[in-house]
């Protein structure tokens, strides 16, 4: 008996692996596959309905989510360093966003495939100068009807290493938002790592980056519990000990009235 065959098109592989996260529910989506195609020589169109299956996607799991140095990598290729050409697919995964404004313009609610499920999304994209003057860079959401929404970078630039040599560094960023003028900034839940190719700590204007962006999810409430006792609990210990010494230097020998405590 033979194997079942699918016919799987390239330009929807993307598709396909993003819905086999943990939030798709397979029984919602019908896959079909195209049986046909033109031959590159002629453009006749080759059937294959008689051999081609309904395609079944793929086993719940399934996720692109490179690490640090591979997301380098894939920076590499884009501008065509050492002569490494991008993957012929990486454009689904990885789009690149075009647009002046910059990435950093935009809310993450109104870019292509963000959701707010925890799943990561990865964008190509231009560093702009927020000044014709200086290094700052563009990094409030403009025209968002919630008050003055901007990305802040947390923590420091960390280095990335690909096959043991720095490569590229890594920045981490979280948007904050201000309903008031002259009001106190909130953390949302938005967090965006951002990758850019030398050793400097600052990414150069127009060149291209990627950034991962994502919204972080809260733990269960029982998880906060425990994780508030368990601070609790570490704080109060050097005040147990303590207090434990002060009773062995009264009472050395641990008695009272002749009972052993």
């Amino acid at each position: 008996m033979s194997e079942p065959i699918w016919l799987v098109d390239s330009n929807r592989i993307a598709t396909k692996i993003k819905s086999a996260s943990g939030t798709y529910d397979p029984k919602r989506t019908n896959w079909k596959s195209n049986p046909t195609r033109a031959c590159p020589s002629c453009n006749h169109i080759i059937d294959n309905s008689d051999v081609a299956q309904d395609w079944p996607g793929l086993p719940r799991g399934v996720k692109f989510d490179p690490s640090d140095p591979e997301i380098i990598w894939h920076l590499i290729a884009k501008v065509g360093i050492d002569n490494i050409k991008p993957h012929p697919f990486i454009a689904e995964f990885m789009p690149t966003v075009d647009e002046d404004d910059g990435i950093c313009y935009t809310h993450p609610e109104k870019l292509p495939g963000v959701k707010k499920d925890g799943s990561f999304s990865h964008f190509f994209h231009r560093v702009i100068n927020a000044y014709n003057t200086g290094t700052r860079k563009r990094r409030k959401i403009h025209g968002d009807i919630l008050g003055d929404v901007r990305w802040h970078k947390t923590g420091k630039t960390k280095a990335v290493i690909l096959d043991g040599v720095q490569r590229g560094c890594k920045k981490i960023m979280v948007l904050y938002m201000n309903m008031a003028k002259g009001g106190k900034p909130e953390k949302t839940n938005w967090v965006m790592h951002q990758y850019h190719l030398g050793t400097g700590e600052e990414e150069k204007d127009g060149e291209y980056i990627v950034s991962k962006i994502f919204y972080q999810q809260q733990g269960k409430p029982g998880d906060k519990a425990e994780q508030d006792l368990s601070q609790v609990l570490l704080k109060l210990l050097p005040m147990l000990i303590q207090l434990l010494l002060n009773l062995a230097h009264l009472n050395p020998l641990g008695l009272k009235g002749g009972i052993l405590i």
